[in-house]
């Protein structure tokens, strides 16, 4: 794996990493839900990423043991970031989420793939275009139209797209097609 680059298994061990920094506090098991490259590398549906997003805030002390394990292992500071929660869903809730890993400090979840599609969609940049048709297959989505439809849902501020239906229509097609 190139310098930067998280693959599954650099992702799981990093975690733990942090999760054995965490064992000394009082804190109570720390839950993680994470979305983004992450969560599609975590899922075989891309083969790496540059780091971890979650939308859980991840408080001071999460950040001292991430910033620990950047430090140890020479990865950058923000290697594990709270950043997604930008584009959290309205809906997304811990309790819908799977069990990605688990480790006796470290709960990390992985929401519906049908929210992390929702927030690459809503997102927008160039990457996200490959990994929405990469997470199509898992969606639960009954046509191109419903996603639209639980995509106001999640982002009612988001501004009106006419276009939005054929664009994920096209996502559809191209998931077929690989």
């Amino acid at each position: 794996m190139p310098e930067g680059v998280l693959g599954r298994d650099e992702i799981v061990e990093h975690l733990d990493a942090v999760a054995e920094l965490l064992a000394g506090q009082a804190t109570p098991r720390v839950v993680l839900v994470v979305v983004g490259g992450a969560y599609l590398a975590l899922h075989g549906l891309r083969e790496s990423t540059a780091d971890v997003d979650t939308v859980t805030r991840i408080d001071a002390s999460i950040r001292a043991a991430v910033e620990t394990v950047a430090a140890q292992r020479d990865l950058r500071p923000n290697w594990l970031n709270d950043d997604a929660l930008a584009y959290a869903p309205i809906g997304l809730t811990a309790e819908a989420c799977e069990v990605l890993h688990e480790h006796p400090n470290l709960l990390v979840l992985g929401p519906p793939a049908d929210f992390v599609f929702l927030m690459k969609l809503y997102a927008a940049r160039a990457p996200d275009y490959d990994d929405m048709v990469a997470l199509w297959p898992s969606c639960t989505f009954a046509s191109a139209g419903d996603a639209v439809e639980r995509f106001v849902e999640a982002y009612p501020h988001a501004p009106h797209d006419q276009h939005l239906a054929e664009f994920i229509a096209g996502i559809a097609r191209a998931s077929a097609a690989n």
